[in-house]
């Protein structure tokens, strides 16, 4: 279920996956599956299949947990280059506007001055920081607080972790503007969907974000 090429470079802890397989690597629409194991049982959908979209220009290769080197043709994910990143993830923390909530993930809450810092010269670049609670020194960022709404709710994927200047930045899960329309670089999908995927995830279990093409 889950492509040879990604899962030897799943820990042994991780129970849960979102599976996320697109037709080719400039699909801008994909599929999603949680799927999960007990011990080194099979892995099992759980759920009926998610549309998803990804980015404007499809997948590149991404920085995350894979350790394998990159097929043959599939571009290496730079900042701005329009593409969801393919490969192995962490999902740190879950976001939203609501205060609190009562997902299982770390959670954030969005305020005014919570943004995404994008600019490669910054020290913050790929961080969501409190622009109210440190000096800021970059140049570009995006507010989380939308005023379309895509991140009411969400969560952080963990591409790029070293933070490296340029290689990519501020990936989520976050609500789509509509089947069939792409997004900057991250995987949107239908609210109720994305509420029911946030929910399902448990820390304990390790969760984890693979991408790629079936």
């Amino acid at each position: 279920m889950i492509p040879d090429l990604f899962a030897r470079d799943l820990p042994e802890a991780c129970r849960q996956v979102l599976l996320v397989i697109a037709p080719h690597e400039k699909s801008i629409m994909a599929e999603l599956r949680m799927i999960e194991r007990t011990s080194f049982e099979e892995w099992q959908q759980v759920g009926e299949t998610i549309p998803v979209s990804l980015g404007r220009n499809g997948l590149a290769w991404g920085i995350g947990e894979h350790a394998t080197a990159p097929p043959a043709g599939l571009p290496i994910k730079h900042e701005g280059d329009g593409c969801s990143p393919a490969g192995v993830f962490r999902l740190p923390f879950a976001f939203g506007d609501a205060s609190v909530s009562e997902f299982r993930l770390p959670y954030i809450s969005i305020t005014e001055s919570l943004v995404a810092v994008d600019d490669p010269q910054s020290q913050f670049y790929n961080q969501v920081v409190d622009s109210a609670q440190v000096t800021k020194d970059w140049i570009s960022t995006e507010f989380m607080r939308r005023e379309d709404g895509l991140y009411r709710w969400g969560a952080l994927v963990a591409h790029n972790p070293a933070n490296l200047p340029g290689a990519g930045s501020c990936i989520f899960l976050h609500l789509w503007r509509g089947k069939g329309m792409p997004t900057a670089g991250c995987t949107a999908m239908e609210e109720v969907d994305l509420q029911h995927v946030l929910a399902w995830l448990d820390p304990s279990l390790e969760p984890r974000l693979v991408q790629g093409i079936a």
